[in-house]
């Protein structure tokens, strides 16, 4: 799973669950870029992306992965950005604070078909 998150605890609290879960982390990644450069050669089944970043709004890496059909969930204080809110008005928000296992949770839960509750 993709995390994309630039606070370094929340980032490392979702991965540490991640990989409680039995699952595989790439990243973290704190910048829309450094998602993009860990997109280019890694395969994601999921990703939990933070709204709001140093570079600018998560909206690209958003795109490119609901686009390849990869489950993402928005984690963040924030929202969703209204261009992707826009495009993509069905994409799951959990809003911080959360726990890490109720977010990852969620993800899992749309990964096997289940409807989450953020």
């Amino acid at each position: 799973m993709l995390i994309l998150e630039d606070e370094p605890i929340i980032a490392l609290d979702l991965a540490a669950t991640v990989e409680a879960a039995k699952g595989c982390v790439v990243g973290p990644a704190g910048t829309v870029a450094a998602a993009l450069d860990l997109l280019v050669d890694r395969e994601v089944s999921g990703a939990i992306l933070d709204a709001n970043l140093p570079d600018g709004a998560l909206t690209p890496v958003a795109i490119l992965l609901i686009e390849r059909g990869i489950p993402v969930i928005i984690f963040s204080a924030i929202g969703v950005p209204d261009e992707l809110r826009m495009l993509y008005p069905d994409v799951p928000v959990f809003q911080k604070p959360a726990s890490s296992h109720r977010v990852v949770e969620g993800l899992v839960g749309i990964m096997i078909g289940r409807h989450p509750e953020g």
